[in-house]
């Protein structure tokens, strides 16, 4: 019970200052968002791909033609109408394309060439007086006027492909029309009708005027991964090392400042054992990682949207870092002589060791990997660490990143054993 008193006394004492919790949350969120306003603002991940609604103006002056009208009577469930320009206006117009298309109807030809030259819509469709009479005929060809802006590419492309496969297939239609004319050497439309109708069963869309395009999101088949949420975290991870590491240290940096103001050694005079005070001290800074890890976490994870891996990943990272920041503090503390000289500690050791560690994070931004900064980097504890982080950032198998863990462990022990060492052989 004493040790854990003393612990969570160094702990209350820790969150009390002010300097420190700046230091602790402050900075650690300060400098992603630097980062996020410097990259470009961060874009929702699974927002849908959408095409730009291009504007139609069609003018429609088919007056249709008996034959037509009588042969599109003839096809069992066929599509009613009077002309062909009809069913071209009805697949334009139809919901399927609600998104992609706005089609406005215009009695002028002249007027709807004029709204595309002054960018009023991006195409004109203007279907001719004869479009009917010239398909129905045998070897007449049927052309339909395609007026669209120049600067536009996307929009018209989609109407192009949508006319293209409307009057493919009804071209298929007629061709098959034709074969059976001459084999059988007759224009009954009521057997035209037939044919046109066995063509179009036959066919995998059916009827003409069903869905001639099937537009998807590359989002929903693929999802694509924020570049800028990807630099963010990966900051925000160089971030909460570097931090984690400066709370152990200054956290430890307490036991010499105690010590100064001798307070720590009327504490040894009391009946509590001196390794169960020194047990509370070390146990102090545990707790006062452990918390700033987990705060910055969650809020890297709710303001930053940070992925890491997956949880056991990012749960052996956490535990990584606590255990080596609260070791590589007391260390570093036992070889002080005073608490002075904890700013060349602050500005030198830990600055050197923590960016030297960090260094695969900050040349992965320009998108390649270095071999030799990746050893070098992994000479400092705090480079294992790094590279749990990426090694979770790209999905690596667990197995991997587990042997990453064992070997920050390992400096985690040996930073502890001798760090513990030193201060019981100094108030020993």
């Amino acid at each position: 019970m004493k040790i854990l008193d003393i612990a969570l006394k160094d702990m209350t004492r820790s969150f009390r200052s002010a300097f420190a919790l700046i230091f602790m949350f402050v900075i650690p969120l300060l400098v992603p968002v630097l980062f996020y306003f410097m990259f470009g603002n961060i874009a929702n991940d699974e927002q849908a791909f959408q095409l730009p609604v291009t504007k139609v103006i069609i003018v429609n002056l088919d007056q249709g033609s008996p034959t037509f009208r009588q042969t599109m009577a003839n096809i069992p469930g066929g599509t009613q109408a009077n002309s062909l320009g009809e069913i071209v206006v009805n697949v334009l117009q139809s919901p399927d394309f609600a998104n992609l298309l706005e089609v406005m109807p215009e009695a002028d030809p002249a007027a709807a060439r004029a709204a595309v030259d002054n960018q009023q819509a991006g195409v004109a469709i203007i279907i001719p007086a004869d479009f009917s009479s010239r398909f129905s005929t045998l070897g007449g060809q049927a052309i339909i006027e395609f007026y669209q802006d120049p600067t536009l590419t996307i929009g018209p492309g989609v109407v192009k492909s949508i006319l293209n496969q409307f009057m493919d297939r009804i071209s298929g239609a007629k061709i098959s029309v034709n074969v059976a004319m001459a084999q059988t050497n007759t224009t009954d439309p009521a057997l035209i009708g037939q044919i046109v109708g066995q063509y179009m069963a036959a066919q995998p869309q059916g009827d003409p005027t069903t869905t001639l395009l099937n537009v998807q999101s590359p989002a929903q088949t693929k999802p694509v991964r924020n570049p800028v949420l990807a630099i963010v975290g990966l900051v925000m991870g160089a971030m909460l090392i570097f931090y984690a590491y400066y709370t152990g240290v200054a956290t430890a940096q307490g036991i010499l400042q105690e010590d100064e103001q001798h307070t720590l050694p009327r504490l040894f005079t009391t009946p509590t054992p001196p390794s169960s005070i020194l047990t509370g001290k070390f146990l102090g800074v545990l707790l006062t990682v452990t918390a700033q890890v987990i705060i910055l976490l969650i809020a890297a994870r709710i303001i930053f949207q940070v992925n890491w891996g997956s949880w056991q990943a990012i749960t052996l990272m956490s535990a990584c870092i606590i255990l080596n920041a609260a070791a590589f503090g007391i260390f570093i503390n036992s070889l002080l002589k005073s608490s002075k000289q904890g700013g060349a500690v602050f500005g030198g050791v830990l600055t050197i060791t923590t960016w030297v560690g960090a260094m695969p994070i900050f040349i992965g931004f320009a998108g390649y990997s270095n071999p030799t900064v990746n050893a070098i980097s992994l000479t400092m504890p705090q480079g294992w660490i790094v590279r749990m982080l990426m090694e979770g950032v790209n999905s690596a198998p667990l197995s991997q990143i587990t042997l990453s863990g064992l070997v920050s462990l390992t400096w985690t022990a040996v930073f502890f054993i001798i760090g513990v060492w030193r201060f019981e052989r100094r108030y020993a």
